[in-house]
């Protein structure tokens, strides 16, 4: 980070009371910006004191949980892409368990949002610290019941963004001009008369990414689970990852 030090004044009017009767004055206070980056030395009593918390987070984050063959990166494809068709299904994988145990319903398929995907995976072991450059944010997984009108709203939203938005338990084919020519979710084509439960980051279902088709769904299920929890347990219960681009999301 280059060093840069950035003044400014804030002009605030004081109103101040006496006995002769009210007087403004006016003030200036002048404040400087000063970066907190490499140019600043650290403090050795400090740096001593926090190295073997460190070194013991260093090595938690850094610890293999799983082996990945081939290198996965965001831009590997037009509608879909192996690291996200892998984040789609740890959703689906790690979540429905939960919402099963809790309503007795199953989830029928997974919305995320392809800027959510902050980083590639990289050949070889795969690490917590992995998951955390994969999702860095804070976002919980959370399940919306849709209307299936209101999935037709997703398939049209879908056309419009032209953006490989990772999905799983949906199968959607566009034509050269994103058009959508067929959709099925799980093998069935969308019935408006039925609602769905769909799982997406409270991010997303708040609206985010101009998703409104999430808001005010007939319900919303909390599952109480972060994102990057649950790519974190997928990672530890397999040994290598299988994932590839197919076919779920493509253009004919």
């Amino acid at each position: 980070m280059n060093t840069f030090r950035l003044s400014f004044y804030l002009t605030i009017t004081l109103f101040v009371l006496s006995c002769k009767g009210n007087s403004i004055e006016t003030a200036q206070i002048k404040a400087e910006r000063i970066p907190i980056d490499k140019s600043i030395n650290g403090d050795p009593e400090i740096e001593r004191f926090i190295a073997p918390y460190k070194k013991h987070l260093n090595k938690t984050l850094d610890s293999a949980l799983a082996y990945n063959p081939k290198s996965m990166l965001k831009s590997d494809g037009d509608l879909n892409t192996a690291i996200g068709n892998l984040m789609a299904d740890i959703v689906m994988e790690q979540a429905n368990p939960i919402l099963v145990k809790r309503t007795g319903k199953e989830i029928d398929m997974v919305l995320l949002n392809h800027g959510g995907i902050r980083s590639g995976l990289n050949q070889g072991n795969i690490t917590t610290r992995s998951a955390y450059a994969l999702m860095p944010f804070e976002n919980e997984i959370v399940v919306a019941e849709l209307s299936g009108e209101k999935i037709v709203e997703m398939l049209t939203y879908l056309e419009q963004a032209k953006t490989a938005h990772p999905v799983s338990g949906v199968r959607i084919e566009m034509d050269q001009n994103y058009k959508v020519t067929r959709a099925t979710i799980n093998g069935k084509k969308i019935d408006k008369e039925k609602t769905y439960f769909v799982a997406t980051s409270d991010y997303l279902q708040q609206g985010g990414d101009n998703m409104n088709f999430f808001k005010d769904p007939i319900a919303l299920h909390q599952v109480d689970y972060k994102l990057r929890n649950a790519i974190i347990d997928y990672f530890k219960k397999v040994d290598t990852l299988k994932v590839e681009k197919d076919d779920r999301f493509i253009r004919k």
